[in-house]
């Protein structure tokens, strides 16, 4: 079937990356495919790494079909374009049938884009992958590729005020080399290379990135092993169990 929705969004988010000035700077894009399925594995520190995490594929000429919460697709606006562009909705409570539409769609050649870390590092730093993501890509029978994002959090994070008309702003994308399951029959050695990597991309955007707070005020976006004000690893951990145990949903 023709893509109709897809297409203009992605247009309509190149024109205000343009607008905004944004300093996107792509790398390891040819990784990704141009046909047969894949997983693209990012980690996850802004409510946009949806958009540039597919925009890494987007060189290849491939449309990432996002495993989201099922909420999205509900939204009187976000819910047809979610589904207008594919995406898969993941609902808590029935985990098996949102397994099966990723690995069904995988195997009809589609990339698909998950974060394995499932919800926002307030930390900026990598968190524990749930094991969806390699189970996946076993039973498609597809690599994933690790995707590392560094930026997007100055844009719209968790705790902070939006700042969607930022200008100027440096985003880093990496795409990883493919991880082939078929080189590792133990799921779990499978799991640790995924981690290894995904964190090793992590750290490198962080490590090149061209900008640097502006001030004592600006830290917030560095995590606090490279001198910034987030909340260490145990302490986000702590903070997000407290959210948990305050959600009505649990």
């Amino acid at each position: 079937m023709p893509e109709l929705v897809y297409p203009p969004v992605i247009a309509a988010a190149k024109t205000m990356f343009r607008v905004l000035d944004l300093k996107i700077n792509i790398e390891g894009a040819h990784h990704v495919p141009r046909t047969g399925g894949a997983v693209l594995a990012s980690n996850h520190v802004s409510y946009l790494d949806f958009i540039f995490a597919g925009l890494g594929a987007n060189p290849s000429g491939r449309m990432v079909r996002f495993m989201a919460k099922q909420s999205v697709f509900a939204h009187r606006i976000g819910g047809p374009l979610m589904r207008g562009m594919k995406h898969i909705p993941v609902d808590r409570d029935a985990g098996a049938a949102s397994f099966r539409a990723a690995v069904a769609a995988l195997k009809n050649g589609e990339v698909v884009g998950v974060f394995p870390e499932a919800t926002i590092s307030r930390s900026f730093t990598v968190k524990e992958l749930k094991s969806g993501t390699v189970r996946m890509a076993r039973s498609a029978k597809v690599p994933v590729l690790p995707v590392a994002l560094w930026g997007t959090q100055r844009l719209w994070t968790k705790g902070r005020p939006r700042t969607l008309t930022r200008r100027h702003t440096p985003i880093t994308i990496l795409v990883g080399e493919p991880i082939h399951p078929a080189d590792y029959p133990d799921p779990n050695v499978l799991a640790a290379e995924l981690t290894t990597r995904l964190t090793a991309l992590v750290e490198r955007a962080q490590r090149e990135y061209p900008d640097a707070p502006s001030g004592p005020d600006d830290t917030w976006w560095l995590p606090a092993h490279l001198g910034g004000s987030a909340p260490t690893p145990e302490e986000a951990a702590a903070m997000d169990t407290a959210g948990e145990q305050r959600s009505p949903s649990v």
